[in-house]
């Protein structure tokens, strides 16, 4: 490696694959350094659901112009990305949560995003394995969901496409003030700038980073095609995602392939990325209570891996504090997915000094001082 870089990535997940593809893209000069499998630890243990939320306006603004972005590239995404723009169903259990739902629904259409409210008849109608008597529901259309480690893969191939380069395994030890980075092996890399896109493991290589690990476990199902048509979540899931607290909440997806994903749950302070049963199980029967037919699949194999969360629920995007050097793209937690190509293109106009699509001063490391 004796060429000289423009950019170093570090991690080739989703989140560093859509930004290798930008930069490449872009012109930059790029080296792309992976310790594993593209796609095979924190994306492969993500649902792959590319969705609008509404927590704040940031939020608002990076997970929309992100799902336009995928809804560019989807004719251009192989089958094995298995991309379904199936939509997304939010389900309400009772009045209070439709109150919510009716919220949600001002929401999405004052932004420009389509979305239907849904009585429990209509709702029963969708998606008949639920269980009667629920009191309504939201209706997204647009969203969609996708194989991420697939995904990745077909990122790291744009990129290759425009010049990048990949080196795995490449277990970095140091990011080099200087630029650059230092393996394990020994072997120093130069490099104008580096971006540490590490997803868990960020923290490790630029300390200091305000983000904490949270653990979440995932069932595959066997084929089932058919049992569901919707990426289909109970709204009960924003508190699960916001709670400090271990928590579980129902959310389905289903597969082109026929299989169904089903999660989710959410764990801080659990740093061993091995399967808890106890976790699981108490999942499934939450997953139960809403689809009584999936009684009995406690025996389908589970995922378990860490997403990465900042204290604002906003990823950072751009150099750390006192150092132009050293870039991040971390943080992106449960988003990651639906996120990955708004942040690769969010990084590439930054690094190039370009206007960008988005204001890019809410994802700015810095802003946690």
């Amino acid at each position: 490696m004796n060429e000289n870089f423009d950019l170093i990535i570090v991690g080739a997940g989703i989140i560093g694959a859509a930004c290798a593809a930008e930069c490449a893209r872009a012109g930059l000069k790029t080296l792309v350094l992976e310790r594993g499998r593209i796609g095979g630890e924190t994306t492969s243990a993500g649902m792959g659901h590319i969705v609008v939320m509404d927590d704040s306006e940031a939020q608002w603004a990076l997970t929309s112009y992100s799902r336009r972005l995928w809804q560019e590239l989807a004719a251009a995404l192989p089958p094995a990305v298995e991309y379904n723009s199936c939509g997304t169903l939010w389900v309400a259990e009772d009045a209070g949560q439709m109150k919510e739902i009716r919220r949600k629904h001002q929401s999405y259409t004052a932004h420009g995003v389509a979305a239907q409210i849904q009585d429990g008849a209509e709702v029963e109608r969708l998606e008949p394995a639920l269980r009667p008597g629920l009191a309504g529901g939201l209706l997204v259309p647009e969203d969609a969901v996708v194989d991420a480690p697939a995904a990745a893969l077909f990122l790291i191939d744009i990129a290759r496409s425009h010049g990048a380069q990949l080196l795995t395994p490449a277990p970095v030890r140091q990011l080099l003030a200087e630029g650059g980075v230092l393996l394990e092996d020994g072997t120093r890399i130069p490099a104008a700038r580096v971006i540490n896109a590490a997803g868990p493991w960020s923290p490790a290589l630029t300390p200091g980073l305000p983000v904490r690990k949270r653990k979440g476990h995932l069932v595959v199902t066997g084929e089932r095609p058919g049992f569901v048509r919707h990426q289909v979540v109970e709204l009960g899931y924003l508190a699960s995602a916001n709670a400090d607290a271990a928590s579980v909440a129902c959310n389905l997806q289903p597969r082109r392939n026929g299989q169904l994903i089903i999660g989710s749950s959410r764990q801080f302070d659990a740093e061993d990325d091995a399967v808890e049963p106890a976790m699981v199980a108490r999942m499934m029967r939450r997953a139960i209570e809403f689809f009584p037919a999936l009684r009995g699949l406690s025996g389908q194999p589970a995922r378990a891996g860490h997403r990465v969360a900042s204290p604002d629920k906003l990823p950072m995007i751009g150099p750390v504090a006192g150092n132009d050097h050293i870039w991040v793209a971390t943080g992106h937690e449960g988003l990651g997915i639906t996120t990955a190509p708004g942040t690769g293109r969010l990084l590439a106009s930054l690094l190039l000094g370009r206007p960008t699509d988005i204001p890019a001063a809410p994802y700015h490391p810095g802003r946690f001082g």
